[in-house]
């Protein structure tokens, strides 16, 4: 079944006899993939103020859409939203709905901050066929749960996304990329650290096979000058940096979309950890990484069926398994019991039914 508006939405829900798995450019196929589909493509900008940088959109509007409007008056999402379609084998459109419900947060994360940092309002329809709406325009919510934070990363399981509201940023003029070849993960982790630590605003963190170790800055053309040469400096016990500048941008939309993987067989797993674990993380896992987040995001290509959450133990942390399948292993993170609980009571409290995508986060 296919909706395109949130009266068709809340119908859809309300009367529906059985689970539904929900998608919109069904681009991140994670997760139990069971039930009716229910394909969202309420769609548009209903708002956008380039002076007040915020924007209001149907949650079905594609991602595309939506970066082409705000390049046009020089702004972007500041989160630098990435695209997993390829890597796990998925085709479509990625929407800003998906984005939000998958708290999809690419290498600027480190700077800026995650999805749900610049998620400022949401309108969703929960698994009864009401309509909620949370926050607005301004960063301000006082009252009851903050829902915006929740939706993000939700996965679709509280409820359906029909609109999202966002906060925005001026999109940079000048970037540049200092690169350090010849790294090993547990050396590039150190280097990008030192660089985390420095006052020289890096927008970006990561290391790719067959790249090295990768810092980003971003803004006004002298001032990324400056602290790109500052960093040079800073990084030199670790190894020669060179500059990158016209080929920037292709790097880093390599590593969020893990283009080194695609195509590739094996199982794809996402840990979130800290930076100071990842050496001893991917060491016990001894298979290909690409690193993100200085070190706080390691993406891990394991054999098929592998359970890599068994492989690269202990940590603290979670782990995902983005593509792929081992039998009797949850795609999510096991939780505390604690916060299970918790959980469940939401799930409970919005999807009394338990249609929306069920079993997909526990």
């Amino acid at each position: 079944m296919r909706v395109e508006s949130e009266r068709d939405l809340s119908e859809a829900l309300r009367d529906v006899a059985g689970p539904v798995r929900i998608v919109g450019g069904d681009t991140r196929p994670v997760g139990a993939r069971g039930g009716a589909r229910l394909s969202v493509a309420i769609r548009g900008i209903s708002l956008y103020e380039p002076a007040a940088l915020t924007l209001v959109a149907g949650a079905g509007t594609p991602l595309a859409e939506v970066e082409a409007v705000l390049a046009a008056e020089g702004q972007r999402l500041p989160f630098e939203p990435v695209r997993w379609g390829p890597v796990l084998g998925a085709g479509g459109d990625s929407t800003i709905g998906g984005v939000v419900a998958a708290n999809v947060s690419g290498p600027r994360r480190v700077q800026a901050g995650a999805c749900r940092d610049s998620l400022i309002g949401v309108r969703f329809v929960d698994g009864t066929g009401v309509v909620v709406k949370n926050g607005g325009r301004v960063m301000k919510n006082v009252t009851g749960y903050d829902l915006v934070k929740l939706m993000a990363g939700s996965w679709g399981t509280l409820g359906v996304l029909s609109e999202v509201s966002f906060k925005l940023l001026p999109a940079s003029t000048t970037e540049a990329t200092l690169i350090v070849a010849d790294l090993t993960p547990a050396e590039a982790v150190a280097a990008l650290s030192a660089a985390l630590g420095s006052p020289y605003d890096v927008t970006g963190a990561g290391w790719m096979p067959g790249v090295g170790a990768m810092l980003r800055v971003e803004g006004l053309a002298e001032s990324v000058a400056y602290r790109a040469g500052r960093l040079a400096a800073l990084l030199a016990p670790f190894g020669s940096p060179r500059q990158e500048r016209d080929g920037s941008a292709t790097l880093w939309r390599d590593l969020g979309e893990l283009v080194v993987f695609q195509g590739q067989p094996g199982d794809l797993w996402r840990f979130s950890l800290r930076p100071s674990e990842a050496p001893a993380v991917v060491a016990r896992l001894g298979c290909p990484v690409v690193l993100d987040w200085g070190g706080g995001l390691v993406w891990a290509l394991v054999p098929e069926g592998v359970d890599a959450r068994a492989l690269a133990a202990p940590y603290a942390g979670h782990a995902t398994r983005m593509r792929g399948s081992a039998s009797g292993v949850a795609t999510f993170q096991p939780e505390p019991a604690p916060l299970a609980a918790l959980a469940a009571g939401l799930r409970a409290r919005f999807d009394p039914r338990g249609i929306l995508n069920p079993g997909s986060m526990g």
